[in-house]
């Protein structure tokens, strides 16, 4: 870490032990980014005249380069945070997680999935009972009313877009849909890349 290490502590004793821990913590997260500046953490407790059943909280804070982390660990009736061990290795964990998201993110190597094969309805022989699609790279494509999910041929119109699985071989009209879903409200992105 570039920047020192600051911990604080509200409603609770400072703590050696406390302190160590959290240090040995904080040291394990240079392994997953080396470009950590700097670490706040807060250890808290609820109430000091309590003696059982004191839940603690933990906040990390943590700066990178155009971006900052932020873990809040707020017990929620998690008796597990009576321990405040527990509760400082779980807040490490959460952070040590985005911080591996972000460095990800950093190097471009987050996950593209591709876009589930799509297009619009171009023809639609209701009395016949099928229909055409026209797919987003220009093909046309058949399908028959029994290969529309939920039985939602009727409720097909032309425009309308549909995400659809192509058979294996095709037909003797060209290629055939196995499976033709209508897609609603709900529209399918294409695969974004990153400038190199």
């Amino acid at each position: 870490m570039q920047l020192p290490l600051q911990i604080s502590f509200k409603n609770l004793d400072p703590s050696e032990a406390i302190e160590t821990s959290i240090r040995k913590h904080a040291e394990r997260l240079d392994r997953f980014s080396e470009r950590i500046t700097g670490c706040r953490v807060a250890v808290a407790a609820p109430q000091r005249r309590r003696r059982k059943g004191r839940l603690y909280s933990v906040s990390i804070d943590l700066a990178v380069p155009q971006h900052e982390i932020v873990v809040n660990r707020a017990p929620q009736l998690d008796h597990a945070y009576e321990d405040i061990q527990v509760a400082i290795r779980e807040a490490f964990n959460a952070a040590a997680r985005q911080l591996e998201d972000y460095a990800r993110r950093m190097r471009g190597d987050v996950k593209v999935h591709p876009a589930p094969p799509h297009g619009r309805v171009k023809a639609l022989f209701a009395s016949e009972g099928y229909g055409f699609i026209e797919s987003s790279e220009g093909l046309e494509i058949y399908f028959h009313k029994n290969s529309v999910a939920d039985g939602a041929f009727r409720q097909l119109n032309v425009g309308d877009e549909v995400r659809y699985v192509v058979q294996e071989g095709e037909s003797t009209k060209g290629p055939q849909a196995s499976t033709v879903i209508r897609i609603g409200k709900h529209h399918i992105r294409e695969p974004q890349t990153r400038p190199s």
